[in-house]
């Protein structure tokens, strides 16, 4: 999770938009990852995991609205990571972190940025 979150930091400081291509490799990479590794991550990653797909998913749903072109595949990137996003919650609460110490970690890492 580390190497996506350290691009996704990179992306978050540039002035202008990545091509789609770009954005749809990241997007494919962060989820591969996540299926290989979630079971293995710990709670420190998962919050890093809930983070970028948060990311991933408002920046998809933005370009959804402004490209007639891939707007079809924005929904669907977005849709994937808001199934992401949700699994990631729910298994942090199962480990014991409330919604408010969740959203209070990812401020931190948006914080940090």
């Amino acid at each position: 999770m580390e190497k996506l979150l350290e691009k996704l930091k990179e992306y978050l400081h540039m002035e202008t938009e990545i091509p789609f291509e770009e954005f749809s490799e990241y997007y494919r990479n962060l989820i591969a990852e996540l299926n290989q590794t979630f079971n293995e991550l710990d709670q420190e990653a998962r919050v890093k995991a809930l983070y970028i797909c948060s990311i991933v998913q408002s920046n998809a749903d933005a370009r959804a609205k402004t490209s007639k072109v891939n707007a079809k595949t924005f929904k669907k990137i977005s849709a994937k990571c808001a199934f992401w996003t949700d699994a990631i919650k729910f298994n942090l609460g199962k480990s014991g972190m409330t919604s408010q110490e969740i959203e209070q970690a990812t401020e931190e890492i948006n914080d940090s940025i």
